[in-house]
């Protein structure tokens, strides 16, 4: 099974899961993780080439068994958890998503399962992104059950409406009910694919618009205040090394946009001190180069030489966290929950609203369509598949458009 595999690789850490320890699951499938600082347990192996898939089991997919022996289930899936046992504090939303994959006909669950691997070994899906996609396939078949199908060849149209019909009558968001559709159409598209299903009966099932609101953006001068803000009162060697690792996590999110868990999975060797650019691995393992400027220079520069060696001393970090860039307490990797507590304290301490690490990329974005940057080369930076995800930006660009209309207009 799907989910028994995932036990067998991801439920040996007593980590805590979105606020649930092990056998406590916050989720349907929460995202394990490994070592001290919740990043990968391994680097993402190498991409199944489609000569690999084709040969692979009538599915359409890897082999599950072939992929439970090796241990691995690629890229993503390592880190994609499991469902454990049932201990008193297991939350109810982890037993009913358990619960109705294993009440599901038996063609229906092997599907789910052959699915689950193909996303997480195959399209080499993030771990987010399988967790999310399983759990939306598995409520569709739920639903699809319910109403007499008894394998992915009984879907149609009317079904993924009806499924759909009913989250939103239980008030569901349009964003989630995007989601919901998106992973209904990559599963009846793989079904079809894989020769379980005469028909893509997702081909003509349309997204809901999502409503997205604008992002919150900060001033560059209360962007300034919030980068130079961290003080931790008394001056020992471990105070002073975590008040220089929180200025150079600062200044790198301010000065490269990039997301919370790339800063996270930056290695010492990411970083091209002579250019002055970071080498980020993003969203489903694409790889880019991001500059960034003096003032994150400098402080990326004394973290390295003063801060990290006192931090390297607790010795509790495991040879994949020998290299990390940022280092926790503890000696191993930063956590991203740890980079989310350093802003909101540093934004506390500057007199500024709550503000995330996704803010400061926000910002970060806006302040250099401010300054005259192509949108196309801010796309680039920020990682983004599509030009629509950067647009947003332009909508907060207030000073940018008010000055093109005083240059332009007669009437200005």
């Amino acid at each position: 099974m799907f989910f028994d595999g995932l036990r067998k690789m991801a439920c040996d850490t007593s980590r805590i899961w979105g606020g649930a320890t092990e056998g406590t699951v916050g989720s349907a499938f929460p995202a394990a993780v490994g070592g001290e600082d919740g990043v990968p347990a391994w680097p993402p192996p190498e991409p199944v080439h489609a000569e690999t898939a084709a040969t692979s089991t009538s599915a359409g997919s890897i082999d599950k068994r072939e992929v439970m022996a090796s241990g691995s289930l690629g890229y993503g899936a390592t880190r994609l958890g499991c469902l454990t046992a049932s201990p008193p504090g297991k939350t109810v939303e982890a037993m009913s998503i358990r619960e109705i994959h294993e009440a599901l006909p038996a063609a229906m669950r092997e599907a789910v399962d052959d699915f689950g691997v193909h996303l997480a070994r195959v399209d080499n899906r993030s771990a987010h992104t399988v967790r999310a996609y399983v759990g939306d396939v598995v409520s569709l078949l739920d639903c699809a059950a319910s109403e007499g199908c008894a394998a992915p060849a009984d879907l149609d149209i009317t079904v993924l409406r009806g499924w759909l019909a009913r989250r939103m009558a239980g008030g569901a968001a349009r964003t989630s009910q995007a989601r919901r559709a998106a992973a209904a159409r990559t599963f009846t598209a793989w079904a079809h694919r894989a020769g379980l299903s005469p028909a893509d009966a997702g081909a003509q099932l349309a997204s809901p618009r999502g409503h997205r609101d604008l992002p919150t953006v900060l001033r560059a001068e209360q962007a300034a205040s919030l980068v130079a803000a961290p003080r931790r009162g008394d001056e020992t060697p471990e105070t002073r090394a975590l008040e220089l690792r929180d200025r150079a996590v600062l200044e790198m999110l301010y000065a490269t946009g990039v997301r919370v868990s790339e800063l996270c999975g930056l290695d010492r060797a990411d970083v091209d001190d002579a250019r002055r650019v970071i080498r980020v691995l993003g969203k489903g393992a694409k790889e880019r180069s991001v500059p960034y400027g003096l003032p994150a220079q400098y402080a990326l520069d004394e973290w390295l030489r003063v801060g990290r060696p006192e931090l390297a001393k607790a010795g509790r970090r495991t040879a994949r966290d020998a290299d990390a860039l940022f280092l926790g307490v503890r000696g191993g990797r930063v956590q991203q929950t740890v980079v989310r507590r350093i802003v909101a304290a540093a934004a506390r301490a500057a007199g500024l609203p709550h503000t995330s690490p996704h803010d400061l990329r926000h910002s970060a974005a806006t302040h250099l369509l401010d300054g005259g940057a192509d949108l196309r080369a801010v796309q680039d930076l920020l990682g983004h598949a599509s030009l629509a995800s950067t647009q947003i930006y332009t909508h907060v660009s207030t000073e940018r458009l008010r000055a093109a209309f005083k240059q332009a207009h007669p009437r200005a």
